[in-house]
């Protein structure tokens, strides 16, 4: 199994962090260990400081393909869900100021909480909307009619890379409103109305 993320996906998202607004999509990729499961709870690492959570539509990978036509995309998933990319962002920041790599910033253990998923067919994806709250209040609001790249392009650009397979995720980027976890928060996502992930940093 692969995971990508891709980064600088919503405009506001890039304002806040005062990035360069990309032409084409920034991709990261994460190990399987990064992948938190069933609500399990989170324990913060030793290593950072400064953890935030990014909500994400997270996509899956049907069937193998490269070079995947665009209007031929929507063929290659089926299912979506929502996860929660962890980000010790101190260690991006530190990276970032060197030109270097920031992957143990992303992909270290449990640094990305996922949701079960759902057939797609059940929803607008040009207009779907999900949320992130903190110990119940709304932190983050996305809707995918905002994405610079949408899912199509996403799995088209990918696949230009890639061999996509079967099993493999795509988180395809934040909305704006990322912030700072705490011990004894409270993280809970919601495709529209339908609360779909919760965990417990400790």
């Amino acid at each position: 199994m692969k995971i990508f993320g891709i980064g600088r996906n919503y405009a506001a998202h890039i304002a806040e962090l005062n990035n360069e607004r990309p032409d084409e999509p920034v991709i990261f990729t994460m190990p399987e260990t990064a992948l938190l499961l069933k609500n399990r709870p989170f324990y913060y690492p030793s290593f950072t400081n400064d953890i935030h959570y990014e909500v994400e539509i997270v996509l899956k990978i049907s069937k193998v393909g490269k070079n995947i036509d665009v209007k031929f995309a929507g063929n290659y998933y089926d299912e979506i869900a929502v996860g929660i990319d962890l980000t010790a962002r101190d260690l991006q920041q530190k990276a970032k100021e060197k030109g270097l790599p920031w992957a143990i910033a992303k992909g270290f253990n449990d640094a990305a909480p996922l949701s079960g998923f759902v057939p797609k067919k059940d929803y607008d994806l040009q207009n779907l909307n999900f949320t992130l709250t903190v110990d119940g209040e709304t932190r983050q609001q996305g809707n995918t009619g905002l994405m610079l790249f949408n899912f199509d392009y996403i799995i088209s650009y990918l696949s230009k890379f890639f061999m996509l397979k079967k099993g493999d995720l795509i988180f395809t980027g934040t909305p704006q409103g990322v912030g700072p976890v705490k011990i004894g928060n409270r993280l809970e996502a919601f495709l529209e109305d339908k609360k779909m992930l919760h965990v417990d940093i400790k």
